[in-house]
C-alpha cells in the first residue's frame, strides 16, 4: 500500500473507531449532484495516476483521483474512448467522482450507461479494509456484482480507490443532422427510427432560438454514416462546429440550461416511447425520448414527480435554482419498501458505522 493510500486508509479507521463522519470529494465538481454531505472532508486527489493500460484489450485502470481529462486523453492518443460520454461539469472532475456519480452523456441511449463499462474496483470500506472486486475482463463475475453497485452510489458504500473501464475505439465516422420538427413529432421519428439499422448514436430535442429542432448524431463506420444521413434526410452540420455544442449538452452548458436562472432543474428519466408530457415548459429531450430536462419553480416538484411515475419514469432534482428550505421534499425519488430495506442493509454491512457521505443519497442514509 502506497503512503497515500496508507493516510487515506489511516483516517478512515480512525473515523470509524470514533463515528466521525467523513465527506468524500474528488474536486466538487458534482457537489450540487445528491443531497449536501455532512462530515470532516476527505479528499481523494491524491490518489492519481493510471495503473494499467491495455489498448488491445480494451480495458485500462486508474486511481481515483485521477482526472478524467487525463485519462481521456491517455485515451485519445490510442483511438480510444470511454463511449458513455461521462460529463466534466468543470476541468478537475475525477474518475472516482465519475462512477460514484453514475451519471452518462447524450450518447448513454445507445451505447450504455456508466455500469456497463466498469469491470472492477478497489474500495476502501467503512472499517479502513481494502477491498477488491470484479477484474479486467468481462466474465469476472459470479453472483453480486459489487463493482457495479459501487455506481451512482455517491459514495455511502466506501471509497473508490481504483477502478477498472472497459473502452472502445473511436468510430471512424460521425454526422450531425439537424430536423426542424415539433417535440411530438421528433419522438415520433425517434422511436422509428430506433426500429431501423441506422448508426444512431446522441439526439437533442431543443427550443432553439424559438425553433423546435431535433439534433440527430450518427456514429458508425462512414459508409454506414453516409447512408443514414442520404435517407434521413435533414441539414447536415459542420462535425468541428457540431462537437462543441454536444460537449455543452453533456455538461447541461447549452443556453438553454443557463438561462434557467433560479428555477430549480430537473431530471425525468422516462420510457423512450413516453409522449409528450404536461410540463411547465418544453424540455430538452435527449436519449432518444428517454430523458427529459425540466427547468420549474420549486412548487412544481410533486406535480413533476407525478407526470414521471404517470408514465413509468421517475424525477431527480437535478440542481437547485435557490437554498432548499429545512425538511424540503429529497432530490430523489422516495424508494419503495423492499428496495429501501436492501439499500439500507448495504450500507450497513459496507459502512456499518456510517461515517462516509452521510445524507448525501437520502437525508437519513
Amino acid at each position: 500500500m502506497d503512503s497515500a493510500l496508507q493516510l487515506i486508509t489511516d483516517r478512515v479507521r480512525a473515523a470509524a473507531a470514533d463515528g466521525t463522519a467523513l465527506r468524500i470529494r474528488g474536486s466538487g465538481s458534482k457537489d450540487f449532484y445528491g443531497e449536501p454531505a455532512v462530515g470532516e472532508l476527505l479528499e481523494t486527489a491524491p490518489l492519481r495516476g493510471i495503473t494499467s493500460y491495455e489498448p488491445t484489450e480494451l480495458v485500462v485502470t486508474a486511481r481515483a483521483g485521477t482526472p478524467l481529462a487525463e485519462l481521456e486523453a491517455v485515451l485519445a492518443e490510442r483511438g480510444q474512448c470511454l463511449p458513455f460520454e461521462p460529463p466534466h461539469f468543470g476541468p478537475g472532475t475525477t474518475v472516482g467522482g465519475m462512477v460514484a456519480a453514475g451519471l452518462s452523456g447524450p450518447a448513454r441511449a445507445s451505447v450504455g450507461a456508466v455500469r456497463d463499462y466498469v469491470l472492477g474496483v478497489t474500495l476502501l470500506n467503512g472499517k479502513g479494509e481494502l477491498l477488491t472486486f470484479g477484474g479486467q475482463v468481462m466474465k469476472n463475475v459470479a453472483g453480486y456484482d459489487v463493482s457495479r453497485l459501487m455506481v451512482g452510489s455517491l459514495g455511502t458504500l466506501g471509497l473508490i480507490a481504483e477502478v477498472s473501464l472497459k473502452v472502445l475505439p473511436m468510430a471512424p465516422g460521425e454526422a450531425t443532422l439537424k430536423f426542424e420538427m415539433s417535440q411530438a413529432q421528433a419522438l415520433a421519428q425517434l422511436n422509428r427510427w430506433g426500429g431501423l439499422p441506422l448508426p444512431l448514436n446522441a439526439s437533442c430535442w431543443v427550443m432553439d432560438a424559438g425553433v423546435p429542432a431535433l439534433y440527430l448524431r450518427l456514429r458508425g463506420a462512414v459508409a454506414a454514416v453516409d447512408a443514414a444521413c442520404q435517407s434521413l434526410g435533414g441539414e447536415r452540420q459542420d462535425n468541428a462546429a457540431a462537437a462543441p455544442d454536444w460537449t455543452l449538452c453533456r455538461d447541461q452548458q447549452l443556453p438553454w440550461f443557463l438561462e434557467r436562472g433560479k428555477r430549480d432543474l430537473w431530471r425525468l428519466s422516462v420510457p423512450q416511447t413516453a409522449p409528450v408530457l404536461d410540463l411547465p415548459e418544453p424540455p430538452i429531450v435527449e436519449w432518444h425520448g428517454g430523458l427529459r430536462w425540466v427547468r420549474s419553480a420549486p412548487e412544481d416538484a410533486l406535480r413533476l414527480r407525478e407526470v414521471a411515475a404517470g408514465v413509468g419514469g421517475h424525477a431527480t432534482l437535478f440542481m437547485a435554482g435557490s437554498a432548499r428550505p429545512p425538511g424540503a421534499e429529497g432530490r430523489f425519488d422516495a424508494l419503495k419498501p423492499p428496495l429501501d430495506r436492501i439499500h439500507r442493509e448495504l450500507k450497513r454491512q459496507f459502512d456499518p458505522s456510517g461515517i462516509f457521505n452521510r445524507g448525501r443519497l437520502y437525508p437519513d442514509f
